[in-house]
């Protein structure tokens, strides 16, 4: 019989980035009335999406062939909109909160696990911005969208922003759960002051040459 082991925090931390980039996505799928399997499949994308790709260029496992809780999970999300459409489509913005919420949460997990493989602090913020970005670029172009990314949306900026984050409160010495919800919260708030002021990157504009 094997022994029952209690998820760590950064175990939990990873289950409710995907919980919540799943529903965001199959949220995002029902605007654009998918099946149910499609919306299934537009969910587990966002969920594991930007992890899977972390995985392949840290030369690991992708994390949910080693435990199918991340597939259970982005059912129970299915289940979730499924129940609950109703109340979702009257917050017509709750796909972006729950998007806010697995960008910050997977942008720590993105970041912790790469250390924890001894990778440096740069790679850690790289690999943090796409474990929390890439799901969401994937889930856009499943559904036809311009990806999110590549707008003037801050948004993987916060990823970027949250990694640094962490990387100081590490030198200040301060503990790996606590910089986990420094640098969580920063990269949630960051998003959220964005859409609520409007706050965005600069567009490069190409300005095309007068004939003569």
């Amino acid at each position: 019989m094997i022994p029952f082991e209690f998820p760590t925090f950064f175990q939990i931390f990873d289950f409710v980035g995907t919980l919540a980039f799943a529903i965001s996505g199959i949220r995002l799928a029902a605007c654009k009335n998918f099946d149910w399997f499609g919306a299934y499949v537009v969910g587990l994308t966002t969920a594991i999406g930007g992890g899977t790709l972390r995985d392949l260029f840290l030369g690991v496992t992708p994390f949910w062939m080693t435990n199918p809780f991340y597939l259970i999970c982005s059912a129970i999300a299915l289940v979730w909109v499924i129940l609950f459409k109703k109340q979702m489509v009257r917050q017509n913005n709750t796909w972006f909160f729950f998007d806010a919420i697995g960008l910050a949460l997977f942008t720590v997990t993105g970041i912790t696990k790469t250390i924890g493989l001894d990778f440096s602090f740069w790679v850690a913020i790289f690999m943090g911005t796409l474990t929390g970005a890439a799901g969401g670029i994937l889930r856009d172009v499943l559904l036809n969208e311009l990806p999110l990314i590549f707008r003037k949306d801050i948004y993987a900026t916060a990823c970027v922003v949250g990694g640094v984050v962490f990387h100081v409160c590490a030198l200040l010495g301060v503990g790996n759960e606590l910089n986990g919800i420094i640098t969580g919260l920063t990269v949630f708030v960051i998003r959220i002051l964005a859409v609520r002021f409007h706050i965005t990157l600069p567009i490069l504009h190409m300005d095309k040459e007068k004939e003569d």
